[in-house]
């Protein structure tokens, strides 16, 4: 149907074939039809397999041949007959059959003829296949080569393929190159789809062929089975960066794109000048339909249309091709590949991810987009050949606004980020074998400030954030982190899988290079390759990219303007980074290096060490140091603090740059946080304002607790000063802690930082007894969170005295009642308690018998209730009961605090005759124990009355019950009595029917009365009945008659309270209101309950739990049963009202009652006085506000009840107070008086308090009284300025100048922002230079320290402020500048200057001296420090012989350095000679002193230069007879420096023969035997001598030349010896010839073994040398152990190094920590040293461990202790003048020695070595406590005369009795006690002035207290082991280098040596036999050893001679390994480190 559609349409469709040629089968073949591909023959092939190796066979079965037909055609192409038996199988052995022959054989199967199945094959055949690739290699290749790679979606290197072929497509377009990417998303124009249009040059139909093929590349495009219109590939012109669009290269890509995009492409295309538009369709649809219907796969059609024709477009699916095809009119050419079935994940990646892969394509094409130079956004865009690719990205959705993006306006892709982020650039270029070339750019980008400005890129698998947590560190790459340096782009395209980390050169350094290690990693780079380099088919990898670049033979050239510069790329490199970093970087500057630590409070060890600290740093253009206030921002909380150090991780020493670190900060304010924190410096705010921490900090402070605020809820105040009666409880308090702002507070504020500590009070209650005082309570109050500070009750107050109660803030964890130096606020009660009111009393002994009604006394002891007697407070009247008697008395009489109670009679029941015993008790009413009891015995009386019980004369009850009567018969005093017919009546009158009651009480005296029950009928209310009881038989004894009232009911019915005034009950009325004193308890408080008859009914448990109040939860029981209601607390304010309720309620009746209480005010208890207004008031002027005072009751109520009149008894007094203006009003309305007209006299400033007192009632206000105006000026902390101050030349003031600004009364003024400058005399120079200053908010300007330089002389400095234009004129400072005695400027050399210097010879002696300012030789020079420095000319040598200073002999000098003996160099000419002193960085030269060495005594004949050996022979040759030629002969020293300068005479020239008794000697020309020259000025030329022509001589025959010396010139007396010259002679010339080649040989040979026998020589000297180092190190490494042990050191701590260093390092600490204790010191201020001749003060030459000692010695010596201490009067009196005769002296030459006591001698009670006593004190010269630092000798004399022989003990007692005894004996001298007593030598003691004040008193004027011992211990081991270290050091540094020295001397190389030494003395022992000369087992004595060493006296030479032959025969690099002239270097400690290498000779004897 598409056929007839396209046919009818006129469109033709061409066959396409789509399989690659190199898969087609050989034999197939392809028809031009389709009918003929469905038509295709079914060939089979045949082979024989039954017994041989027949041909195979064709059979052809297109016709459809059946299984009969096929066996009979085999059988007869194979001639087998029908008998015969065989088998047809297929290759894998399964038998054909007719029912499987259709579906077995196929086109192209063999098949074989076997006897049976499992037959073997008797030989080998060849079966056909076809194996073109199955459809998915095309379908899913995007599938298998898109993976997703480095975490990174695939998706847009997809696009970048079909965006290659674009490029590729437009390369040749002059117009703009369009490129077009559309998503085509909108579902109302079909299913989603992507198109690419491109206005390239468009595809003909055979090139749109060989697009569809798959892997047909452009190189492959020539053959001729696919027609190509490219006649061949040819590479495109260089250009930079490659940027040539060639990359559409394999012919795989955009398939692989389109099908890994979606299922489906159509490919729509037109080229240039061409009328039709070819369209090809590839989809799997299609290829899968293919393989359904058997046809071939790889075949299809290309339909050839006209444009804009879109008819055969009918799916729905895409509608939206009509748009696209009607958008080809008009255009020339085109490319659009349109993909459809895309992926529905593709299709929400490319949505949702739209502006991330946008920029992934930017970053691919960047620098075809922006050209060669890419998009540099600051630069000027320039028009070229690469500003005409447009990039366009489209994204059409339905209803949405299309998203269109041009690639070129994309700011933010990498490579654009990477440019404009870049401050530089360096290029390169690498040149790789072949053809390969890689351009390259390296870009720096910059740290800035606080940050890296590498970017980051969030979609890189690399860019690991790191977690920005304070306590985690990394150390990875920083900015780059872990990406690699080099993108990679090939033809101008990114390979986006393909990264180059680094190159050598680029990569960062092992070792520390130029750069900090940082910068190497904020470079990125990117690397340009041509075509050269192989890529992946995906264009995703290089293949071999870093493999090549990192070849060896790679050149790297770098690129400078565009030009290649041969040179080395890694210091190029180098540079340009150190460059870069200097340049852009703007990074922290550390400085101010303080040393490297270790944080063990990282929690990783890696991390800990190593920390550089430092104390300040340049950032931003500010700087940060130490101590400098700072805040932070971006920490929680935000932290205010000050800087405490800078910490960088490294091993870093000075300054350094750094991108950040670590900042140290100690929170401020301390007071509040103690505490640390480290930061990153990052997070400094480096825009805070100071005075902005500052408020932070105040406003912080006034959180601190500052005041306490008591009250007493409870009652029970306690008044400052009151006096109470003992037992008087001290009320429950209630306390509040409140900061400056008045809120209160429970703990230490505090945040996050560090948490916050609890604040706890603490309560003790001092008494002040006479024994001394006792801490009676002591409590501790933590606040509950609900409930404040509270203290219960205490009512153990009873002992009478004095009392403190003491109210202190403590913290919770310390108990500590000081925070952070300032101490917690605390409050003081005081208090006396006296005897109380009497609470108990005794009872005295009393008189018996006691007889009843007989009157007797009993005596009372008063006390109170702690037991002291006291008087009665009131009168007492007493009450005497007892329990069953009946006590009254006459009287009560009071004697003191005896009482008496007279004419007690007692009546009472008595059981028997015999009497009973009682128990009397005594009352006292009103006492706490207000009874005392007593047993007394009574008899009992006759009968007196009838007592009936109840008593009550009334009695109550119910009508209808009974009542029982008790009836007793009674004496008179009331006991029970009985007798016969003792019978008692019981009659009821009143009412009718009433019964009789009877009882006998004859036997007991005692019965009940009963009977039947009482029962009136009909009662309506209550009715009254009479009961007569009598007993009919006495009638003494009167009848008892009761009222029996009956009442109706017992029910309640009413409730009732009362208050009980007395005895008496006062009613209070329902709702009633009661006035009471506020603050006070109503007591007694009552209830009754009645019934219906208003009769009251008792109150038993069952009805008191039914009675309910409202004012107490807590109701006692007992107490409702009794009536009593609970108390009721008066609120303490009258502003509060109480509503008290009592309630009944049961199951019949509810009832209440009810009364309100309203406080009123009590009497005056308090004074209040508050100011209202300023509370700051300057010096001479009126306060501004005015001081309201009220009164109130001890609750703080207003007395309502005062009048104006209370003004008149208020007084007002305070320190300075002015009343002249006071006046005080009343303020009727406020019920208050108010004061003004406050004014205070000038004074002093401060806070003074107003005591304001209105009867006993007092109260205070504080007024802060500041200064007046600023009217002049004072300098701080400088005492008395008008006598000079002694300062030394170059040293610093004691103290810093700080200036204040004073009032007219000298108080300070705190006048801020004053402009204050500092005047100075001219020849007055101040270091650092004082600069005007300002004053702070305290009127203080501080100029600080300054250095002062000046000549000797008095100078003055003056301060002077400028205050509203006019100058205020400071006092004046006078200085007096004195020369510095400790300070070296120059050095003094004395030696004689008129001696000779002779070569070899010694110095003369010279005596350095260092001089000081003063003028003279300072003394504490170390020997160490002065060295001599000697070099050859006059020139400054860079390496100078230094020698040091000979050790001191007797008689030398004090303060001079000798240097003796030292050797003169050995060579003549002018030498220079230097003295030089350092010490520390102070280096001081003396002026160079200039020796004209001079050689010494004539002592050899020495040719300039040796001539070799001369071997001559007697023919006519002249050459071959001449003997020397411009031989130059001098006279010599033993040094071989010319000495004959002076010398002239002859030289006489001989030939003498070796062989004595030899008469052939040769003869010179002319025949003579001997030649004279001439000899002048000690050198005689030679210019040649020669034998004559046949000279006589015999043959092979060694002689020698004798040049003699002859002087003429008088005064030499040795003669000089001759100089020999050894010569071979011959007859023969040719032997001549041979010989004088051996001889030349002979003489290389000597040389040779001579180098070779110095160097074993030298090697085996050093190798002994080193071993005795070795055992002298081993030795003093045990010596130094053994010392450790003895220290008790742990040896095994410090077996290493580390070990060691450990050690040290915690032992440093604990010193350090030791030396910052606080100790004693002296502070009186030492007198300068401006002399060596000046000690100091007396009070500074010593030092007291002891405090008690020192304060004693230091009050006895008090007169003495100012006393400057000089050495020579004359340096006295230069400080007498200086003083101006204020500073007393003592000069040490002025004192008489012989009266000193001797040091030695005993205490004055050891006589003759026996103690004459045992002493009690432990009495000790006071010499021997003093401990001296320096200066010891001195120091003991001056305190031998002063102290003299004062002896020290314990105590005055000790002291007594010990001079009590020594003056029996001898003399006793001054005594001291540890006390502060003193006794003279007189015997005096006693009064103030032989005791010593506290130590305290002594105002500084005391002898320091030394360090202690422990110190000095340690210090002692820190020194030890340091010693240890460096000898462990040396130890090991000595046996490695033995041990390498011994490898050497046995290593192949030294063997090698040996043997060759051996070889050559064999050699030259077979020379000497060749030339006739007697071997010597050695050199010859002709050999250069012997004439460069000149050993005619035949000794050994030494081993400096040695070694210099050696340096001359040979040099050291031709002869002497490197391994051995490392390890040849001289010894430490050798004679070459002393005196050098010339000078190490010794004297001679």
């Amino acid at each position: 149907m598409e056929m007839a559609t396209a046919e009818s349409a006129g469109m033709a469709e061409q066959r396409l074939l789509l399989s690659p040629p190199s898969v087609v089968a050989e034999d197939s073949t392809v028809g031009d039809t389709a009918e003929k591909e469905m038509k295709r023959k079914k060939m089979v092939f045949v082979f024989d397999r039954r017994l041989g190796d027949s041909a195979e066979k064709c059979f052809d079965l297109s016709n459809g041949s059946t299984y009969a037909e096929f066996r009979t055609a085999v059988c007869k192409a194979f001639d087998i007959t029908a008998e015969k038996n065989f088998l047809i199988t297929t290759t894998n052995r399964k038998e054909i059959k007719n029912q499987n022959f259709d579906k077995s054989v196929k086109d192209g199967t063999t098949l074989y003829i076997l006897y049976s199945v499992d037959q073997i094959l008797p030989s080998a055949t060849k079966e056909r296949i076809d194996f073109l690739p199955h459809y998915d290699t095309l379908v899913k290749s995007g599938m298998y080569e898109y993976y997703a790679s480095e975490g990174q979606t695939p998706l847009p290197f997809a696009f970048a393929e079909l965006i290659d072929n674009s490029l590729s497509a437009t390369a040749s377009n002059k117009a703009i190159r369009n490129i077009q990417v559309r998503l085509l998303f909108d579902e109302s124009q079909g299913k989603p789809a992507v198109a690419v249009i491109d206005n390239g040059r468009g595809m003909t139909s055979k090139q749109l062929n060989n697009w569809a093929v798959y892997r047909l590349s452009k190189f492959t495009r020539t053959d001729d089975d696919i027609e190509s219109d490219h006649s061949g590939y040819v590479r495109p012109p260089v250009v930079p960066r490659s940027l040539n669009s060639d990359i559409s290269y394999f012919g795989v890509g955009g398939k692989q794109a389109v099908f890994f995009i979606g299922q489906s492409t159509r490919m729509v295309t037109k080229p240039a000048d061409a009328q039709d538009v070819h369209e090809l369709i590839l989809s799997k649809d299609d290829f899968e339909k293919k393989e359904k219907n058997k046809e071939a796969i790889y075949s299809g059609f290309i339909r050839n249309r006209k444009p804009t024709d879109s008819m055969h477009i009918t799916s729905e699916d895409e509608r939206f091709l009509h748009s696209l095809i009607m958008e080809e009119k008009d255009k020339e050419s085109f490319t659009a590949v349109v993909i459809t079935g895309v992926q529905q994940t593709h299709v929400q990646y490319l949505k949702s991810y739209f502006h991330l892969w946008t920029r992934q394509l930017a970053h691919i094409y960047h620098y075809y987009i922006h050209g060669p130079k890419g998009n540099d956004m600051e630069a000027t865009r320039e028009v070229g050949p690469f500003s005409n690719i447009d990039i366009e990205i489209s994204m059409f959705e339905k209803g949405k606004v299309p998203k269109i993006v041009n690639l070129r306006e994309i700011k933010d892709d990498m490579q654009t980020l990477f440019i404009n982020t870049a401050a530089d650039c360096f290029e390169f270029k690498a040149h790789v074998e072949g053809e390969g070339v890689v351009e390259g750019v390296i870009r720096y980008h910059p740290f800035l400030y606080d940050k890296e400005t590498y970017p980051e890129d969030v979609s890189c698998p690399y860019n690991v954030k790191e977690d920005d947590e304070e306590d985690c560190y990394s150390v990875d790459k920083g900015a780059r982190g872990k990406r690699p340096i080099f993108e990679c782009f090939w033809n101008g395209r990114l390979i986006p899988y393909t990264t180059v980390e680094d190159f050598e050169f680029c990569a960062p350094p092992k070792k520390r290079g130029l750069v900090a290690l940082e910068c190497f990693n904020r470079i990125s780079g990117v690397l340009f390759t041509n075509d050269k380099f192989q890529v992946s088919t995906n264009k995703l990898t290089f293949m071999d990219l870093e493999l090549k670049l990192k070849d060896k033979n790679t050149l790297f050239t770098r690129v400078v303007n565009g030009q290649e510069q041969r040179m080395k790329i890694d210091r190029e490199f180098a540079m340009w980074l150190k460059e870069c970093h200097e340049k852009y970087d703007k990074q922290i500057k550390f400085s101010c290096y303080k040393g490297t630590i270790t944080r063990s409070d990282l929690p990783s060890k890696r991390m800990q060490s190593p920390w550089a600290v430092y104390a300040a740093i340049e950032w931003d253009g500010k700087t940060f140091k130490a101590t400098q206030m700072v805040k932070t921002i971006k920490t929680l909380p935000i932290i205010y603090g000050s800087i405490v150090r800078f910490l960088l991780y490294g091993d870093h020493e000075g300054d350094v740059f750094s991108t950040g670190g670590e900042v140290q900060i100690a929170v401020e304010p301390q007071a509040l946080y103690d505490e640390v924190k480290t930061i990153p410096i990052s997070k400094l705010d480096r825009t805070v304002a100071v005075a902005m921490i500052k408020k932070y900090i105040e406003d912080e402070m006034a959180r601190l607790p500052d005041k306490l605020t008591v009250t007493w809820p409870e009652g029970d105040e306690l008044i400052a000063n009151d006096t109470r009666p003992a037992g008087i409880p001290i009320g429950a308090l209630r306390i509040e802690i409140l900061n400056n702002k008045g809120e209160a507070m429970q703990k230490l504020p505090g945040t996050s930082h560090g948490g916050s500590k609890k604040l706890l009070v603490e309560l003790k209650v001092i008494w002040h007894s006479s024994t001394g005082d006792k801490e009676i309570v002591s409590h501790i109050s933590q606040h509950g969170g609900k409930w404040p500070y509270w203290f219960k009750k205490m009512e153990n107050i009873n002992k009478l005295g004095i009392y403190t109660l003491k109210l202190q803030v403590v913290l919770n964890e310390s108990n500590a009642d000081t925070y952070a130096g300032r101490p917690l606020p605390s409050r003081f009660f005081k208090f006396t308690v006296t005897e109380g009111k009497p609470d108990k009393f005794t009872v005295g002994l009393l008189d018996p018998p006691f007889r009843m009604a007989v009157p007797f006394n009993i005596p009372l002891d008063l006390q109170d209730e702690f037991g002291h007697s006291t008087q009665p407070s009131s009168v007492i009247k007493p009450i005497v009961e007892a329990s069953g008697l009946e006590l009254r008395y006459e009287t009560f009489v009071a004697k003191g605090t005896n009482f008496i109670i007279k004419g007690v009679t007692a009546r009472g029941p008595v059981t028997n005759c015999q009497g009973k015993n009682f128990t009397l008790k005594v009352i006292l009413p009103g006492l706490k124990e207000d009874s005392q009891t007593l047993k007394i015995r009574l008899l009992p009386g006759p009968p007196r009355e009838l007592r009936i019980k109840p008593d009550s004369n009334k009695v109550v009850i119910e009508n209808g019950t009974t009542f029982p009567f008790q009836a007793e018969v009674l004496d008179e005093a009331g006991n029970v009595t009985a007798q016969p017919k003792l019978v008692v009546h019981c009659k009821f009158l009143g009412a009718p029917n009433l019964p009789v009651y009877t009882v006998d009480c004859s036997n007991t005296g005692t019965g009940i009365i009963t009977g039947p029950v009482i029962q009136v009928l009909n009662i309506k209310k209550d009715q009254t009945l009479k009961a007569r009881i009598e007993i009919p038989s006495c009638k003494d004894v009167s009848a008892v008659e009761k009222v029996i009232k009956l009442l109706p009911s017992t029910q309640v019915a009413k409730l009732q309270i009362f208050s009980m005034d007395g005895q008496k009950a006062i009613p209070i009325k329902h709702q009633e209101e009661i006035d009471w004193i506020a603050g006070d308890i109503i007591h007694h408080l009552i209830f009754r309950t009645y019934d219906e008859g208003d009769r009251q009914i008792v109150v038993n448990s069952s009805l008191a739990e039914k009675i309910k109040v409202n004012w107490t939860p807590r109701i006692n029981r007992e107490h409702l049963i009794q009536g009593l209601l609970p108390d009721v607390k008066v609120p303490c304010s009258v502003k509060d009202v109480r509503y008290c309720q009592v309630s009944y309620q049961d199951d019949h009746i509810s009832l209440e009652s009810a009364f309100t209480v309203k406080p009123q005010p009590d009497e005056p208890k308090l004074l209040k006085c508050s100011l209202k207004g300023l509370s700051t008031v300057q010096m001479g002027e009126e306060l501004q506000g005015e001081i309201h005072s009220t009164l109130t009751d001890r609750h703080g109520n207003l007395i309502q009840t005062l009048t104006s009149s209370c003004v008149n008894l208020l007084g007002i007094a305070g320190e300075g107070l002015d009343k002249s203006k006071l006046k005080v009003t009343w303020q009727e309305n406020g019920r208050y008086m108010v004061v003004r007209g406050i004014k205070f006299i000038p004074g002093t400033t401060g806070h003074k308090e107003i005591c304001f007192a209105w009867r006993d009632f007092v109260d205070y206000v504080r007024i802060h009284l500041t200064a007046g105006p600023p009217t002049q000026i004072t300098f701080l902390e400088w005492g008395n300025i008008e006598e000079p101050l002694s300062v030394i030349n170059g040293k610093a003031l004691e103290k810093p100048l700080v200036v204040q600004l004073c009032d007219a009364w000298g108080n300070p003024s705190p006048e801020p922002v004053i402009k204050v400058v500092l005047i100075k005399e001219s020849g007055l120079k101040l270091s650092p230079a004082p600069q005007q200053q300002k004053t702070d908010e305290d009127g203080r300007a501080s100029f600080g320290l300054f250095q002062i330089f000046a000549t000797r002389g008095e100078y003055t400095l003056q301060a002077k402020a400028v205050i509203n234009k006019s100058t205020l004129d400071g006092p004046v400072i006078r200085l007096n500048v004195v020369p510095d005695p400790n300070k070296p400027i120059s050095l003094h050399i004395d030696y004689d200057k008129n001696t000779s210097f002779v070569a070899g010879g010694f110095l003369t002696d010279f005596v350095v001296s260092v001089i000081s300012e003063d003028g003279s030789a300072m003394r504490n020079i170390r020997p160490t420090d002065v060295t001599m420095r000697i070099w050859r000319g006059q020139r400054p040598s860079s390496n100078p012989t230094i020698l040091n200073c000979n050790k001191g002999r007797e008689n030398d000098k004090e303060g001079c350095f000798y240097f003796r003996d030292k050797i003169l160099p050995e060579r003549i000419g002018v030498h220079t000679i230097q003295f030089a002193y350092s010490q520390d960085k102070t280096m001081l030269y003396s002026e160079q002193i200039t020796l004209n060495v001079v050689p010494g005594e004539a002592v050899k004949l020495m040719p300039e230069e040796h001539p070799a050996t001369p071997t001559v022979s007697n023919v006519r040759s002249v050459a071959h007879r001449t003997l020397v030629k411009n031989l130059c002969l001098k006279i010599m020293d033993e040094y071989n420096n010319a000495a004959g300068k002076h010398m002239c005479g002859k030289l006489m020239v001989t030939i003498k023969s070796t062989t004595e008794g030899d008469g052939e000697i040769p003869q010179f020309q002319g025949k003579h035997s001997y030649l004279e020259f001439e000899l002048n000025q000690g050198s005689s030329v030679i210019s040649s001598l020669v034998l004559a022509e046949n000279s006589p001589g015999r043959d092979s025959t060694e002689y020698m030349l004798v040049f003699e010396p002859t002087i003429s010139t008088p005064g030499k007396r040795n003669p000089l010896p001759p100089y020999i010259v050894s010569f071979m002679f011959y007859n023969d010339f040719k032997k001549q010839q041979q010989m004088t080649t051996l001889t030349k040989e002979k003489d290389q040979l000597s040389q040779s073994i001579v180098a070779y026998r110095s160097l074993f020589d030298t090697t085996n000297q050093l190798i002994g040398e080193m071993k005795c180092q070795a055992q002298e190190a081993t030795a003093k490494e045990t010596h130094l152990r053994n010392e450790l042990r003895k220290q008790k050191i742990n040896t095994a701590e410090i077996s290493t190094l580390q070990g060691i260093d450990a050690v040290l390092k915690q032992m440093t600490i604990d010193r350090d920590r030791i030396f910052k204790l606080p100790r004693r010191t002296c502070s009186l201020p030492n007198y300068s040293r401006s002399s060596a001749d000046i000690l100091g003060k007396i009070a500074h030459l010593a030092m007291i461990e002891d405090d008690e000692v020192a304060k004693v010695i230091s009050w006895h010596m008090a007169s003495d202790m100012d006393c400057v201490v000089t050495l020579t009067t004359d340096a006295a009196r230069r400080i007498f003048d200086e003083s101006q005769g204020r500073q007393q002296v003592l000069p040490l030459d002025s004192i008489y020695r012989k009266n000193l006591p001797d040091s030695n001698r005993p205490l004055p009670h050891m006589r003759n070595g026996k103690c004459n006593f045992k002493p009690e004190g432990n009495p000790i010269f006071g010499r021997d406590l003093l401990i001296f630092s320096e200066n010891v000798e001195q120091c003991r004399t001056v305190f031998g005369m002063l102290l003299g022989d004062t002896i020290i003990l314990d105590d005055l007692n000790a002291a007594n009795q010990y001079r009590k005894e020594v003056v029996k004996i001898t003399h006793c001298p001054t005594l001291l006690t540890r006390d502060g007593d003193r006794i003279r030598s007189n015997g005096k003691f006693g009064g103030l002035q032989n005791k010593a004040p506290q130590l305290d008193k002594l105002r500084g004027m005391v002898f320091g207290a030394p360090l202690p011992k422990v110190y000095h211990a340690l210090n002692s081991q820190i020194d030890l082991i340091q010693q240890y270290r460096s000898a462990l050091i040396k130890l090991t540094n000595v046996n490695q280098e033995l041990d390498l020295q011994l490898k050497y001397l046995g290593s192949p190389e030294m063997t090698l040596k040996h043997k060759e030494l051996n070889e050559q003395e064999n050699q030259l022992k077979q020379i000497e036999k060749q030339l006739g000369l007697t071997p010597t087992g050695g050199t010859s004595a002709c050999s250069p050893k012997t004439m460069v060493l000149d050993l005619s006296d035949g000794q050994t030479p030494s081993k400096r001679m040695r070694r210099e032959s050696a340096k001359k025969t040979y040099s050291t690099e031709e002869w002497v390994s490197t391994p051995l002239r490392k390890s040849q270097q001289p010894p430490s400690g050798s004679g070459l480190d002393t005196n050098g290498s010339i000078l190490s000779r010794k004297r001679k004897a």
